[in-house]
C-alpha cells in the first residue's frame, strides 16, 4: 500500500473509495456546519465515537496512518480546551495557581476539543480516499463548476504532488557536486551520499525548487491556453457518475448526526449557542 499524496487517496479499493467525491465532500461540508452550532460535549463525543472507526472501516486507512494525521488537530483541540477552560467565567472546580478551571469552561472547551477531531476526522477520511482529478470532474459535473478552473486546479494538484520529488532530485544533484575528501571517494558506490543540511544549502535548493516550479508553472499555463482552456464546451474523459451507493452514504450519515442530535436534546444534553451565554 503506498502512501498517499498531495491529490492521491491511498492506493487501496474501499467503500468510501468508490463514492462520488463530490457527495463526500458535501457530506463533510453539512455535518461540520450542523456541528458547529453545538457546545455540549456529549453530541460531538458520540458523533466521534461513531465517526472515527466507520471512516477507518470504510475507507481500509490504516490505523497508524490516521493516528498521525490526527496530531495537528489533538494539539489544535487541547489549546481550545485550554484556552476555554482557563479564561471562562462560572463554577471554579479547580485552581491552578493564579488560574480558575470553571464547569462552563470545561464543558465548552471539551466540546470544542472534540469537535476539531470530528471535523478532522471526516476531512481525513475524505482526503485519503478522494484523488483529485476525481474530484475536479464531479464537481465540474454535479456541481457545475467552471470547465477553466477545475482544469486549473488541477494542473495546480499536478504541480504540488511533484514537489517532493524534485526536492528530493535537487538535494541528491547538491550532494553529487559537493566536493568529495579521498577518503569519501574510496567508499563502496553502493553507499548513499549524505545530503548537506547546511543552512546555505537548503536555502539555494528552496531557491531552486522556487525558480523550477514557476517556470514549469508558466509553461503548463502556456500550454492550456494555447490549446483553447475555457473556450466553449469541453467533452469528459472519464465522466463521475452518481450511484446508489452515494444514495446510502448519504443517508446513513445524515440520519446518524440527526438521530445522535434528537437523543441529545430528547435528554436534555444538546446545548447551542446559548451556552456561550453570548445569545442569551
Amino acid at each position: 500500500m503506498s502512501a498517499a499524496a498531495f491529490g492521491r487517496p491511498l492506493d487501496v479499493d474501499s467503500a468510501l473509495h468508490r463514492r462520488d467525491p463530490a457527495v463526500k465532500l458535501a457530506l463533510v461540508l453539512v455535518i461540520s456546519a450542523v456541528v458547529t452550532g453545538v457546545f455540549d460535549p456529549w453530541t460531538p463525543t458520540i458523533l466521534y465515537l461513531l465517526a472515527a472507526p466507520a471512516v477507518v472501516l470504510a475507507g481500509r486507512i490504516p490505523l497508524g496512518t490516521m493516528a498521525r494525521a490526527h496530531l495537528p488537530f489533538a494539539l489544535f483541540g487541547l489549546s481550545l480546551f485550554t484556552v476555554n477552560a482557563l479564561t471562562r467565567q462560572g463554577q471554579v472546580v479547580w485552581t491552578l495557581g493564579p488560574l480558575d478551571v470553571t464547569a462552563p469552561g470545561l464543558e465548552i472547551g471539551i466540546s470544542l476539543a472534540v469537535r476539531t477531531l470530528l471535523i478532522g476526522t471526516l476531512s481525513l477520511g475524505f482526503v485519503l480516499t478522494t484523488d483529485g482529478a476525481r474530484l475536479m470532474t464531479s464537481l465540474h459535473q454535479h456541481v457545475r463548476l467552471s470547465g477553466a478552473f477545475a482544469y486549473a486546479v488541477l494542473a495546480g494538484y499536478r504541480l504540488l504532488e511533484q514537489l517532493p520529488q524534485q526536492w528530493q532530485t535537487i538535494r541528491q544533484a547538491q550532494a553529487m557536486r559537493r566536493p568529495r575528501s579521498p577518503q569519501a571517494r574510496s567508499r563502496p558506490a553502493a553507499r548513499p551520499i549524505a545530503l548537506p543540511r547546511s543552512p546555505r544549502a537548503l536555502t539555494r535548493a528552496s531557491f531552486t525548487l522556487l525558480v523550477t516550479t514557476l517556470r514549469r508553472g508558466e509553461r503548463m499555463s502556456i500550454a492550456l491556453e494555447t490549446r483553447g482552456l475555457g473556450a466553449g464546451r469541453r467533452t469528459i474523459h472519464d465522466p463521475a457518475r452518481l450511484s446508489p451507493g452515494d444514495a446510502v452514504l448519504t443517508v446513513v450519515a445524515l440520519a446518524t448526526v440527526t438521530a445522535v442530535l434528537l437523543v441529545t436534546w430528547r435528554f436534555g444534553l444538546l446545548a447551542g449557542w446559548g451556552a456561550l451565554g453570548v445569545f442569551g
